[in-house]
């Protein structure tokens, strides 16, 4: 079986594969704040894992720490996924190609997988929230940076005397009004509209066909988009899926 991870700043997302499945076809798969990080190694027990393919944008001590919950799973080292200048068609046009993280690219990998063909912005909402566009030839163009939207709200309670500290409600979808009657949605209003904003802007330049928005804060953020756009989960880990057979199986490195 393959394991894919995808290590971010703030959760660990894992699929578990069979060898000739689809990209997105997982037998299991789950996600752990960095916290819960020793939970992995139970849940990956048992599955027979023969190889793993993993991107890590959580530092030098994350990679030292999934290589030790690793190492009883498998019979050889993982593969630790990095960006390069050319894979599976799609292009990498950063300036310096090795510097794009590499759930930037497997993001890019797994847009392409789902809308090939089409001119795309790929949004991620995590910690970050990263905007990049493809162009329908597979030209990896670079993107945006911006706060996350957990980080923008928190930057107004640190930064500020009198702004409270406010998070998205238990429905996320609910999104207060543009033009909000309080101080607590006058803030959530703006801090969605300014993640929206960065993902439309990028969809008008490029001009892209289609949006396709991922990560932990992306249903909060995804219903204000005026562009056309889908939501998909685990974005990244499906550009590693994609990526696997191209992958080689014993490498520890890429």
């Amino acid at each position: 079986m393959l394991l894919l991870v995808d290590a971010g700043n703030t959760r660990i997302k894992w699929a578990i594969a069979a060898p000739d499945a689809a990209p997105g076809d997982w037998t299991a798969h789950g996600a752990v704040p960095h916290a819960e990080l020793d939970r992995l190694q139970a849940a990956w027990a048992g599955h027979g894992l023969a190889r793993a393919i993993v991107s890590n944008v959580a530092g030098h001590a994350m990679q030292a720490q999934l290589t030790a919950l690793l190492a009883p799973l498998l019979p050889a080292a993982p593969h630790w996924f990095t960006s390069r200048a050319e894979l599976n068609g799609l292009r990498n046009r950063y300036r310096n190609p090795a510097q794009l993280g590499s759930d930037r690219f497997a993001a890019a990998l797994g847009a392409r997988c789902v809308a090939p063909g089409k001119a795309l912005v790929v949004a991620t909402c995590g910690t970050a929230t990263t905007v990049d566009a493809v162009t329908a030839a597979g030209d990896f163009l670079g993107g945006m940076i911006l706060p996350g939207l957990g980080l923008m709200l928190g930057a107004l309670a640190r930064g500020t005397a009198q702004l409270p500290q406010v998070a998205p409600g238990a429905d996320a979808y609910a999104a207060p009004p543009t033009f909000a009657d309080h101080t607590s949605d006058a803030i959530l209003s703006g801090c969605l509209a300014a993640q929206a904003g960065a993902i439309e802007r990028a969809c008008a330049a490029l001009p892209a066909d289609l949006c396709i928005v991922s990560g932990g804060a992306a249903a909060s953020v995804a219903p204000l988009l005026s562009v056309p756009h889908w939501m998909l989960d685990n974005i990244v880990l499906v550009g590693l899926h994609a990526a696997a057979p191209l992958l080689s199986s014993d490498s520890a490195s890429a």
